[in-house]
């Protein structure tokens, strides 16, 4: 009997071109309160939680970062991320890919690491109505990633058991927590990682963006 897959998508820079306007909006969110970090090490941290990428940047700075501060840098970074909204748009096939699979009768969520206030945009400008897709954003999980509550919730909203899952992602922490979650994880290069790099992390599959996966779609489990 065929086990039918059940595919979990990651928002920013897998579905949507969007990972630049992020760093950039961290990089005015710190700016605002005098935290000085590289905009390179910005973008190493984009896909992890919010909570994460503080402690990163507690362990990287000699800031004091208290709760009231860490606050006020994630609502500083959602305020400039809507200032870029504008420049907000789908990669290449991601629309088609969501309506192949859609068509196709094989279940798709979207899970991401970002709060419901900046996901809209990038929801809008893909053209998903969260009314009528599953989506799960941090605001409804206890942990992002790198731990797996985003893909396990959406795979439950699935009805479908996670080992069935194919999670879709762009960077290190989707595939992290893909592995610790018991399901497969496929790279794509859109959000500015590595293929080594994703491979080591644990992807099976890397591939460039949405449409290089769509048109390679039979090799993890789709069939056209």
């Amino acid at each position: 009997m065929r086990i039918e897959p059940v595919f979990l998508f990651d928002l920013d820079g897998t579905l949507v071109d969007s990972v630049y306007q992020h760093v950039l909006a961290w990089n005015v969110a710190l700016s605002s309160e005098g935290l000085d970090l590289a905009v390179w090490r910005i973008h190493r941290k984009i896909g992890m939680s919010g909570g994460l990428f503080i402690n990163q940047l507690l362990r990287e700075t000699d800031a004091v970062i208290d709760p009231a501060r860490a606050e006020r840098l994630r609502k500083k970074h959602a305020e400039a991320y809507c200032a870029f909204a504008r420049d907000i748009r789908p990669l290449p096939g991601a629309r088609e890919l969501l309506a192949f699979l859609t068509g196709s009768n094989i279940p798709w969520a979207i899970a991401t690491s970002g709060r419901m206030e900046t996901a809209t945009i990038n929801l809008v400008s893909l053209g998903v109505d969260p009314n009528n897709a599953t989506v799960v954003t941090r605001d409804q999980v206890k942990h992002a990633k790198p731990d797996p509550d985003l893909f396990l919730v959406a795979s439950a909203r699935l009805n479908a058991q996670i080992e069935r899952a194919i999670v879709v992602g762009d960077s290190i922490w989707d595939m992290l927590a893909a592995m610790r979650c018991r399901a497969l994880g496929v790279g794509l290069l859109s959000g500015g990682y590595g293929p080594d790099e994703l491979r080591k992390a644990g992807a099976i599959r890397v591939y460039e963006d949405p449409a290089d996966l769509l048109n390679h779609i039979d090799e993890v489990g789709g069939r056209r």
